[in-house]
């Protein structure tokens, strides 16, 4: 028997705009469910079952970063919602529902709470499902990263990068600080605050394992003929006890001594030697530790510097998520 169900271009745009799916896979929907219009919610979830579970081993690795922050400042929320190509991760359809669900993310402090959370009617997950559907690629939250602070503020490059950076207070253009450091976190991929956060047998391994690749690689240059690379004794300023300093301090006189230079302008030139070793060796710092490293706007200070600038506040934390 031939269907009679009749489908108003209106009931067919009201399904469109609950669920994001194409005009003619909502008015088969709707054909389907016999003009009912929660069947047909039910019709496209289903279908977006079916496609989830033949993509379920695809690589959701493309997809937009998004940060929300709450009303007073004090939560933040960066989450990624992962698809399988680049060209839906710039759909603007796709970046809006990233959006929606990064506003809904503000009310949960886990991937899973969020997962099971309401949006809509339904949960995060079966929403996931029944986009996957709509859109034909596997969705998925492949990141989600919770900050408290008493001030909170985000930055988010090009729907690529979102970060999140808290402050022990709000102080005066609090709001320029924290989106400062928050492009820092997300340009130059920090992995913790300052070196004292580091486990010594991290920063001990990390020594031998990059001393190794320096040796390693003078081999060749030295048989090539070139300029040998210099091998550090440090890494971390977690290295560079009182007495490492102290000795530094004694080998660079000596060096002065050895060049000729008067001893009463020792004092003006052993700053500049001393702010160079510990240079030369906080590599490790200066790539993960994020007050330790430059100032992306100003190399000349670190970000523990520029922040200083603000008066009595301090970084309490970051958070970064990353499309891939």
């Amino acid at each position: 028997m031939e269907n009679t169900v009749k489908i108003t271009a209106a009931e067919v745009n009201k399904l469109r705009q609950a669920t994001g799916a194409g005009m003619m896979d909502c008015k088969k929907a709707l054909v389907e469910a016999g003009g009912d219009f929660d069947k047909a919610i039910e019709v496209l979830r289903k279908k977006g079952q079916k496609v989830a579970e033949k993509r379920a081993d695809r690589d959701s690795s493309e997809g937009a970063a998004v940060a929300k922050i709450n009303a007073d400042n004090t939560s933040g929320v960066a989450i990624v919602l992962g698809c399988e190509t680049d060209f839906v991760g710039k759909n603007e359809n796709f970046v809006n529902l990233a959006n929606e669900l990064g506003e809904a993310a503000l009310n949960y402090n886990t991937k899973e709470e969020f997962l099971a959370g309401d949006f809509g009617g339904m949960t995060v997950a079966e929403k996931l499902t029944e986009q996957t559907g709509v859109i034909g690629e596997k969705l998925d939250i492949t990141a989600f990263e919770k900050l408290d602070a008493p001030f909170v503020g985000q930055y988010v490059h090009i729907n690529k990068i979102a970060a999140l950076v808290g402050l022990s207070a709000k102080v005066d253009n609090a709001e320029t600080l924290v989106k400062d450091v928050a492009m820092q976190v997300a340009s130059m991929g920090a992995t913790t605050l300052s070196y004292k956060d580091f486990d010594p047998a991290y920063v001990t391994s990390e020594t031998e394992a990059r001393i190794a690749v320096i040796e390693k690689d003078n081999i060749e240059l030295g048989r090539l003929g070139k300029t040998l690379k210099n091998v550090p004794k440090y890494i971390s300023m977690a290295q560079l006890t009182p007495e490492v300093l102290a000795e530094a301090e004694e080998a660079a006189k000596a060096e002065l001594k050895a060049e000729g230079k008067p001893e009463q302008i020792w004092d003006r030139i052993l700053p500049g030697k001393m702010e160079r070793f510990i240079s030369d060796n906080t590599t490790l710092d200066q790539e993960q530790c994020l007050l330790d490293q430059k100032f992306i706007k100003d190399e000349k200070q670190t970000v523990a510097e520029y922040v200083k600038t603000y008066g009595n506040v301090e970084v309490t934390g970051f958070k970064r998520a990353t499309v891939g």
